[in-house]
């Protein structure tokens, strides 16, 4: 019995032992972890090399999800500094122009007229009146959140009506009947007008441009009508391509944060600003070390959107799984790209380093739908396309359009057409195919020759500069959607 207990005791005492040391380790392990991601703590707490990484650390990457969810906030900047540079005024002067290549802006096209109408509501409601016919009109903040459809697009269907956009906060009356209602978000707005070219006439549709009207809800005595600027030849930027990977780029979301009345639905994405100090109603002055971590996020971030834009990783983006062509037009048929649980940021991100606006009618993908644009960069084996070579589609024919139908080349660097002595940048069924177009197909070439004969057919790219396409269906019809028809793939010759 005695040894018995003397059993016992001992193994009490080693269990005893054992604990302890147990509970040392555990106290050693949260007193000191000096571990491969550079974080080190003396008794919980952080030493002075810790604490700056954590916040340097820190500061990045909110800088880096700040950069990609306001882009298309600066990019939205771009058009307002891009349209002062050339006197289109909010309110005041207009512009009408069948773009060309030296209209520098997000994947703009040269199929339809584009009439620029900037629109400042901080002055009262404004009233764009759009008359009966070929017309698609959009209307986004400064934010480019969808504000309203007009037109062909709109409710009024292109059988004309007055669309009444009143100001962020508004408390004042509001006309019983008679208009069609939209509230916007921010003050500064860009409503953007496109001119069917009916049977290739664009000189009617520049002309239809300036038939919409746009005046205030209550005329004061100084009100003055808008005048219209010819815009066609006169060189453009609208794109933040400059500043979109250095400190200009967060000194122009910082004026917009200071200009425009805040968004309650970005609240905290203001928060996340706040703490890089951008904070409505204060100045922004980084330091040095914060101006060096937020130059670093505007390289990585746009970075990671060139990737996500020209390397989509998402299986939702193939149009047929035997040809190369992506959809450009996202994944939901909402503006703002809601899905039913959550905002698509990485969908909403892929569009806008692209592109410039959206809303519903952009993104349908059925009959009915005003317009279809579908992405090309890689050739049939998969690689990305290269503008010291030379390439072949085959169309077939007829392309399921109601209406029209093209194919725009884009610089892969600026996201915009491509600029070369050629002065071109598409192939449409309007103008230079027209009277191409015949039997059960069509060849188109791009590269830095036309092979011989075919140069109508034919779009100029650069040696060393990376190029894509989009093809753009206007009126598109159900074998567009079902899989029926479908464009070839790339071809190096």
């Amino acid at each position: 019995m005695k040894k018995l207990f003397l059993y016992f005791s001992l193994l009490l005492l080693v269990l005893s032992s054992c604990k302890k040391e147990s509970d040392t380790s555990v106290l050693d392990n949260n007193s000191s972890d000096s571990s491969s991601d550079g974080y080190e703590f003396v008794g919980g707490y952080p030493t002075e090399k810790t604490i700056q990484k954590a916040y340097d650390d820190a500061d990045l990457n909110r800088a880096i999800q700040a950069y990609k969810f306001f882009y298309p906030t600066v990019s939205g900047e771009g058009l307002v500094k891009g349209n002062d540079t050339i006197k289109i005024i909010p309110n005041s002067s207009f512009g009408t122009l069948d773009t060309k290549p030296g209209q520098i802006g997000f994947t703009l096209n040269s199929d339809t007229p584009y009439g620029p109408i900037p629109i400042d509501l901080s002055k009262g409601p404004m009233i764009i009146e759009v008359p009966k016919g070929p017309l698609i009109v959009v209307a986004m903040d400064v934010n480019q959140r969808w504000v309203a459809d007009m037109g062909i697009p709109g409710p009024d269907a292109g059988n004309g009506g007055k669309h009444l956009l009143l100001p962020p906060a508004y408390k004042g009356s509001v006309p019983g009947s008679g208009y069609y209602v939209w509230k916007s978000s921010s003050n500064n707005l860009t409503v953007g007008i496109r001119s069917l070219p009916v049977g290739g006439d664009v000189k009617a549709a520049m002309e239809r441009i300036k038939t919409v009207k746009v005046y205030p809800l209550n005329k004061g005595a100084d009100w003055k009508e808008p005048t219209w600027l010819e815009l066609t030849d006169k060189p453009q930027n609208t794109t933040p391509v400059a500043w979109e990977n250095n400190i200009k780029y967060w000194e122009a979301l910082n004026d917009v944060i200071q200009r425009e009345p805040a968004y309650d639905g970005y609240r905290n994405y203001y928060g996340e600003l706040a703490v890089l100090g951008i904070i409505k109603g204060k100045p922004f002055k980084p330091d040095a070390r914060l101006k060096g971590i937020l130059e670093k996020a505007a390289k990585i971030a746009n970075a990671q959107m060139r990737v996500q834009s020209f390397a989509d990783r998402r299986p939702d983006k193939v149009v047929w799984k035997d040809r190369k062509w992506e959809w450009v037009g996202l994944r939901f048929e909402d503006g703002d790209f809601n899905t039913p649980n959550y905002v698509d940021l990485d969908g909403r991100e892929t569009w806008f380093y692209q592109a410039i606006g959206a809303s519903p009618s952009m993104f349908r993908r059925k009959e009915g739908a005003g317009s279809l644009y579908w992405l090309g960069l890689k050739d049939g084996t998969g690689k990305y396309v290269d503008g010291g070579k030379t390439y072949k589609i085959t169309i077939p024919t007829p392309v399921p359009a109601k209406l029209f139908w093209s194919v725009t080349i884009y610089d892969a660097l600026t996201r915009s057409q491509v600029i070369t002595d050629q002065n071109k940048a598409a192939l449409r069924s309007l103008f230079e195919l027209k009277d191409k177009i015949g039997g059960k197909s069509i060849d188109l070439y791009f590269g830095p020759k036309a092979p011989e004969g075919k140069e109508g057919q034919w779009i100029k790219t650069l040696p060393n500069r990376g190029w894509f396409a989009y093809f753009r269906i206007y009126g598109p019809e159900t074998t567009a959607f079902n899989g029926s028809w479908k464009p070839g793939d790339f071809e190096e010759l």
